[in-house]
């Protein structure tokens, strides 16, 4: 089967050597996606609901340019800063995914590579053929 790499143009996956997701087949993978723009900024610091937001609108981009959509996407992940917003993190989640319904897990994890980012999301699909 082919391998396919999809690259959302974040600084850190040259340092650490990722992609931001992979294709095999009709499987995707997408691996923790951090709230930041085109130019490596962060989006909506200290605001769970702009940072849920932004990492969904990478993902969306990322399903999109592997040939896909969100509404092949069977898993999420999502990590948290702090366990308490995920009330917040649910809600834009849900206007996502409301009818689609992949299974999802929350956790709470002490902190990411960069001390503003409140979540990091991760997400995988399988095309249906």
């Amino acid at each position: 089967m082919e391998r396919k790499l999809i690259s959302s143009g974040s600084p850190y996956e040259d340092i650490v050597g990722f992609s931001r997701a992979v294709r095999v087949g009709p499987y995707i993978s997408i691996g923790g996606t951090a709230p930041m723009d085109a130019n490596g900024k962060i989006v909506g610091v200290g605001d769970i609901g702009m940072q849920t937001k932004q990492c969904y609108e990478i993902i969306k981009m990322a399903l999109e340019k592997a040939g896909s959509s969100l509404n092949d996407v069977v898993r999420t992940r999502t990590l948290l800063t702090n366990i308490e917003d995920w009330k917040e993190a649910s809600k834009v989640r849900a206007s996502y995914f409301k009818n689609i319904k992949p299974v999802d897990t929350i956790m709470q994890v002490s902190r990411f590579i960069d001390r503003d980012w409140l979540i990091e999301i991760e997400v995988d699909a399988i095309i249906a053929e």
